[in-house]
C-alpha cells in the first residue's frame, strides 16, 4: 500500500472513531488550516489555490451551520449568525482575493477553535 494510500485509511479511520466533540474540533482545525494556507496563497499570488483553500473553508462553515442545534442552548442563535457572517466574508475574500477578509476570519476561527477544544477535553 502507497504512502497516500495508508495516510488516507488512518485519516478515514481517525474521523469514524471520534467521539462527536472530536469531530468538531477537527472541523475547526481542518479550517484554521484552509484559512492559513489561504493566506498563505494570496500572499504569493496564486489566487487558484487560494480559491480552493477559500472553497473548502466555505464547505467547512456550511457543514458547521447544518449540524448547529440552534436550540440546544442559549448561545445556538448567535453562533448560527456568526457562520453566516463567517462564511459570507468567506465568499467575499474568495472573490476579491482579500487577504484582509482572510485575517478577519482567522481572527474569529482561531478563538472558537480553541474554546471548542477546551470544551472537548473537559467532556473526555
Amino acid at each position: 500500500m502507497s504512502a497516500a494510500a495508508l495516510r488516507a485509511r488512518y485519516l478515514g479511520d481517525s474521523v469514524a472513531t471520534a467521539s462527536p466533540q472530536q469531530l468538531l474540533v477537527m472541523l475547526y482545525d481542518r479550517l484554521a488550516l484552509d484559512l492559513e494556507r489561504a493566506d498563505t496563497a494570496l500572499r504569493a499570488g496564486d489566487r487558484q489555490a487560494a480559491g480552493n483553500q477559500l472553497t473548502h473553508a466555505q464547505d467547512i462553515v456550511v457543514e458547521l451551520q447544518e449540524s448547529l442545534r440552534v436550540d440546544a442552548w442559549e448561545g445556538g442563535p448567535r453562533l448560527a449568525a456568526l457562520y453566516t457572517w463567517l462564511f459570507g466574508e468567506l465568499v467575499q475574500a474568495n472573490v476579491k482575493a482579500d487577504r484582509n477578509r482572510v485575517a478577519s476570519c482567522r481572527q474569529v476561527v482561531e478563538p472558537l477553535r480553541e474554546a471548542w477544544r477546551q470544551a472537548a477535553a473537559s467532556i473526555a
